[in-house]
């Protein structure tokens, strides 16, 4: 027998599954609470019971899209077995991935968490901190960790905005996004 706890934390997974759903077929603007209801299959009401507003479950994609990419990450900061700055190229081709197959959820993940959304600020302080931890193996100086993982950030923000805008194209500037990304953790490896 499913008890009353257990109900209402299926329901709100499937509420923020159906929103993520919704944010991939049509951003931000395809997420309404009632759209998320009927997509989930609950009642019409259900959705407000478990977030007060459509920015709170937004918040909660986030948080779950930002959990994911820490999943990632757990496995790669553990990975002794592969060099540092292999771990580097596949924690960053992963969020390239996201970016690329699911771009709006990813822009999602990039706005700034507020402090009225604290596991979404718990879930991206986490995985900027695993990020930081493979990037201080790579470089050898966990001082320098900080600013040289926020070099390889924008790097990767840019090319993934590029790709998603159809800037940076192979024809145009003869390298992929994802050679771009190799000649960057080349620089600091």
């Amino acid at each position: 027998m499913v008890s009353r706890v257990e109900s209402a934390a299926a329901t709100r997974r499937a509420l923020v599954d159906a929103a993520a759903e919704l944010l991939d077929e049509g951003g931000v603007d395809a997420v309404t609470l009632r759209a998320v209801g009927a997509r989930a299959g609950v009642s019409r009401g259900a959705p407000y019971g478990h977030f007060p507003d459509k920015e709170h479950l937004l918040a909660a994609v986030a948080t779950k899209s930002w959990e994911a990419v820490g999943e990632q990450l757990d496995t790669l900061v553990a990975d002794r077995s592969r060099p540092p700055t292999e771990r580097l190229e596949l924690a960053l081709a992963g969020l390239m991935d996201v970016g690329r197959r699911r771009p709006h959820a990813y822009a999602l993940m990039f706005s700034a968490p507020t402090a009225e959304h604290p596991e979404a600020v718990a879930a991206v302080s986490r995985t900027h901190d695993q990020f930081l931890a493979i990037v201080a193996d790579v470089i050898g100086d966990p001082q320098r960790a900080r600013p040289i993982g926020a070099l390889v950030m924008a790097g990767v923000q840019g090319i993934i905005a590029m790709e998603n805008s159809g800037h940076l194209t192979a024809e145009k500037w003869q390298v992929t996004g994802d050679e771009l990304l190799r000649m960057l953790i080349g620089r600091i490896g």
